[in-house]
């Protein structure tokens, strides 16, 4: 699975003298060709971009949610490297609907400035691609945005973000087990 590079940086400083300046950069794709669906958040929270991690934050429901829809019992608990094979063993691949932005804090309703992630060129390297999940509304907007017309499904399921408190854990896992089921058989 082609991972993020260690030299790419979280945040550029346009302007050091103005905080505002301040742009963020997103985690590279993590997928390899044989990837069957592509789940895509919104952009990567402050605990992501400081560890180049996807879904770090320790509430995040992310990889407690993929343990149980994988079948993968302890993935959540597991070292990062193991959680990234285990995606790629069931094809799934992760990547954002944006690209870089600025933004203050982790939520995604303080995304200014917000640049597409290039989802056209890497749908174009997933040929047995079946289906884009989009974890919440903003990487689902984005995500349509950013794409247009596609063959593919692209599913919009609720956010994993502890933010999103609206849903309990038992009630976002079955909605994403309803909805992501056929695409991980």
């Amino acid at each position: 699975m082609k991972t993020p590079s260690s030299s790419q940086p979280a945040a550029e400083v346009a302007n050091p003298s103005n905080p505002e300046s301040v742009r963020l950069v997103g985690l590279a794709p993590l997928f390899d060709a044989r990837a069957r669906l592509l789940v895509l958040g919104s952009f990567p929270g402050a605990a992501s971009l400081q560890a180049a991690q996807y879904y770090a934050h320790p509430r995040n429901a992310f990889w407690p949610i993929m343990a149980v829809l994988l079948g993968e019992a302890g993935l959540a608990a597991s070292p990062y490297t193991e959680r990234l094979q285990a995606l790629r063993r069931h094809r799934v691949a992760l990547w954002d609907a944006v690209a870089a932005c600025r933004r203050e804090g982790s939520l995604d309703a303080a995304i200014e400035a917000a640049e597409p992630s290039d989802l056209r060129e890497l749908v174009t390297r997933l040929p047995d691609l079946r289906a884009i999940a989009c974890n919440g509304a903003l990487a689902h907007r984005q995500t349509l945005l950013a794409l247009g017309p596609v063959e593919l499904p692209v599913l919009k399921l609720p956010s994993t973000s502890p933010a999103h408190a609206g849903l309990s854990l038992a009630d976002k896992t079955a909605t994403w087990r309803a909805e992501l089921a056929p695409y991980l058989a």
